[in-house]
């Protein structure tokens, strides 16, 4: 039986893109059964809907903070669409500890940074700020710690020396989209 995938963001999708086509085609043994995102104007979620994936809004503000409330409710569409397994992709929530541990081993995350270095956010210039070599993207999977959990992958990106913030984060990205669905699928055989 074929992993039912769910694949969680909060704007344009382009991750999501990626492992999804990579699903259709065969090259993940997986079916992506549903997008969700908590921003409700999302551009990943037409994008789900232009790829015949079913795509949920699921807006975080009505919660005002109670971040436990909004992962119930998360969790309601999850077991709705009986998902296996969990890619966050562009998710810009930080999920309670809670919520790992009812999926353990279930979630995976891209993170544009070579982990353990630079968790959280605005990573690429953090990177450029230290005079570091390379920046790059890291797989792992979620835990109850930030950007924590065990790395499954990892690609490093040079830092060239007139590089900016978003131009490292363009290059970067075009990595994000080969390593991603390589260690999904790699993931799912283990599984």
């Amino acid at each position: 039986m074929t992993t039912r995938v769910a694949i969680l963001i909060s704007g344009s999708g382009s991750n999501m893109v990626t492992l999804v086509k990579a699903m259709q085609s065969g090259d993940i043994d997986a079916t992506p059964v549903v997008v969700i995102s908590n921003v409700t104007t999302a551009a990943g979620l037409d994008k789900a809907k232009a790829l015949n994936v079913n795509a949920v809004a699921l807006d975080h503000r009505p919660y005002k903070g109670d971040r436990a409330a909004f992962e119930a409710e998360l969790n309601k569409v999850l077991n709705e669409h009986n998902v296996d397994l969990i890619c966050l992709a562009g998710f810009m929530r930080i999920l309670t500890p809670d919520f790992p541990n009812q999926w353990k081993r279930k979630i995976l995350n891209i993170h544009p940074s070579l982990l353990p270095k630079y968790k959280g956010l605005h990573t690429h210039q953090r990177a450029i700020d230290a005079g570091d070599d390379n920046g790059g993207c890291s797989v792992h999977l979620v835990t109850g710690e930030l950007d924590g959990g065990p790395v499954l992958g990892q690609v490093a990106v040079p830092i060239m020396e007139n590089d900016t913030a978003d131009n490292l984060a363009e290059r970067v990205l075009v990595e994000e989209h080969k390593l991603y669905p390589a260690i999904l699928a790699d993931f799912i055989k283990q599984m």
